[in-house]
């Protein structure tokens, strides 16, 4: 079963971008860039919410198109545009098409971005591991890592260490 794993950068209140999507906070390091190359050695799979891939796609980047063997799958049910190749747009249930997609072999599936589709698949048990880098800066507001939940998730820390700019990368696995 493939792992699926939710993550990226995030302020210490718990945004992944501040008002006005701002994201001019963020300190990107030659560690941040070792941690990426080994991460994406890892995965051959994207998935994104509409909202993060319309962002991504017009920042240049993340997923907006085909890279290095990965495939980025759009979840959306209004979304119209349609996206460039090696971008599958998914209006099915979220849930199911993931489950589906775990069951088939692969690489491990990076869920970017986006708490409302992470909201969604945690909700239907299908996140295995919660990785962020944690930055030291409080934004007061913008798009939170969690939304509220239904339910309590219990997770098992896998590793933390502090990395350039005093930011911490953290990683947990979900419990059950």
């Amino acid at each position: 079963m493939r792992k699926v794993t939710y993550g990226g950068a995030c302020s210490l209140d718990g945004f992944l971008t501040g008002p006005g999507e701002a994201m001019d906070w963020l300190h990107f390091s030659p560690d941040v860039q070792r941690i990426m190359a080994e991460y994406w050695k890892r995965i051959d799979t994207i998935l994104m919410g509409r909202k993060t891939w319309e962002f991504a796609a017009a920042s240049g980047g993340g997923g907006g198109g085909p890279s290095k063997g990965i495939t980025t799958y759009v979840f959306s049910r209004t979304l119209r545009a349609r996206p460039p190749k090696g971008v599958a747009l998914v209006s099915d249930d979220a849930g199911g098409f993931v489950r589906a997609l775990k069951a088939k072999p692969g690489k491990e599936i990076c869920l970017m971005g986006g708490s409302e589709l992470a909201h969604s698949l945690f909700e239907a048990g299908l996140v295995d591991e919660v990785g962020f880098n944690i930055h030291p800066v409080l934004l007061g507001a913008g798009v939170p890592v969690f939304l509220p939940s239904r339910q309590r998730i219990r997770l098992e820390l896998l590793e933390n260490r502090t990395i350039d700019g005093g930011c911490v990368l953290a990683t947990y696995r979900v419990v059950g």
